[in-house]
């Protein structure tokens, strides 16, 4: 019956990270996968995350099946989080919110929900994104295309020829954007330049899809969602507030990866295009998974709902955020030390857990066999893996595989 089955290549990543375990060299040094790690190289776990599991577990509850859309404190946080108290948005109940099993689930729902109710409609990615992007929108039944993004000359956003292609794609693409921290390339929109863009989208009338996985890691909470509350108080072409759709995550922000802590928020003309967005993702996840999990979006509840461990996570957040701009500033000044003729301020300019080096596969693998620097062969540096034990052994493995 299944003689027919191909084997699997394997995740490119987490294949990288299988072999980074398998290394017997003592020196070895994993920045591939994207993980927070604190100064001493391990996974934190928050204190506020700490106590947050500590009220949810002590109320002994009962664990029935929760609604498909997931449970109602857990969505309200996240539009809270999202979209800030009194948005117009929230208050005129035009925004759709689920919860779903990771940012991953919530990408894989809403490409199921354009499937089905914008037949036609083709995706539009970055390049470059990350790598499950494009697997997730064609396990879909969707075409995936991409748009010019990083300019590897300047280590920057390639701005202009991003407008350029946006103003010749069809209407009613799917524009899939980084609303801040881009992964792989750390290169983020500023704020003028979503001023600029989002005139754009509404213009051509195209759908952004925004994937927000490291909310709080770039410049903070607040500034790192200036792209979804804009494009809220955006209106499109028809005049009507426009719509768009925002994936979000807390595995990176509250160090819950295993607990798959994620949502899907829809953001609707108006109350009544909510309702029934609302119900058909729903639907789409009840032919996916049916509901999601308890434990984990309560300790998110808690954490973003309770008056005194919200600021404690804000402070931890905000020192995460700090270790790795050190971090950034550290390997920059190695780099520059050993290398003082060469630009590496692209380091200092680009935004949360990750950066493009600039090095070319053969270098990657050289870094990796010579020096136990384990990097994703894009090139893609994880900046969280760096910590006061291992930035100057990176930086000279660099320098050494930069200069030849």
């Amino acid at each position: 019956m299944f003689e027919h089955v191909e084997p699997f290549g394997g995740d490119p990543i987490l294949s990288l990270n299988e072999d980074f375990q398998k290394d017997p060299r003592p020196h070895k040094i994993n920045l591939s996968i994207g993980i927070y790690f604190d100064d001493a190289g391990a996974i934190p776990v928050l204190d506020s995350v700490r106590r947050a599991e500590a009220m949810v577990v002590a109320r002994n509850a009962p664990k029935p099946y929760l609604p498909i859309e997931g449970a109602a404190n857990f969505r309200e946080q996240v539009q809270l989080l999202l979209f800030g108290a009194g948005h117009p948005a929230l208050a005129e109940k035009r925004v759709a919110t689920i919860q779903s099993v990771g940012s991953s689930g919530g990408l894989k729902v809403g490409a199921d929900f354009i499937a089905r109710w914008l037949p036609g409609s083709e995706v539009w990615v970055s390049d470059p994104s990350w790598e499950n992007h494009r697997s997730m929108f064609e396990g879909a039944g969707l075409a995936v295309h991409s748009y010019p993004y990083y300019d590897a000359a300047s280590g920057a956003l390639a701005f202009d020829a991003m407008c350029d292609a946006l103003r010749r794609i069809p209407a009613k693409s799917v524009v899939l954007v980084h609303a801040c921290c881009h992964n792989p390339t750390g290169v983020d929109l500023t704020h003028a330049q979503w001023n600029a863009l989002i005139p754009l989208f509404a213009e051509r009338e195209l759908l952004p899809y925004l994937d927000l996985a490291y909310q709080g890691f770039g410049d903070g909470i607040e500034e790192d969602a200036y792209a979804v509350r804009t494009l809220a108080a955006a209106r499109g072409k028809d005049g009507r507030p426009m719509s768009f759709v925002v994936a979000n995550s807390f595995s990176k922000s509250m160090s819950l990866y295993g607990e798959r802590c994620g949502a899907l928020s829809v953001a609707c003309a108006d109350a009544a295009e909510a309702v029934n967005v609302l119900g058909q993702l729903k639907f789409t996840v009840r032919r996916n998974y049916s509901s999601p999990p308890i434990h984990g979006g309560q300790i998110v509840a808690a954490v973003l709902g309770e008056a005194a461990l919200r600021p404690l996570w804000e402070g931890e957040l905000g020192a995460m955020r700090d270790r790795i701009r050190a971090m950034r500033e550290a390997l920059h000044a190695t780099l520059l030390k050993k290398m003082p003729g060469r630009d590496f301020g692209y380091f200092l300019s680009q935004r949360g857990m990750f950066s493009y080096t600039g090095l070319d596969p053969k270098q990657v693998d050289r870094l990796r066999e010579e020096f136990a620097v384990y990097l994703v062969r894009s090139g893609r540096l994880c900046i969280a893996g760096l910590n006061t034990g291992n930035v100057e052994a990176t930086g000279l493995a660099m320098a050494a595989v930069l200069d030849g």
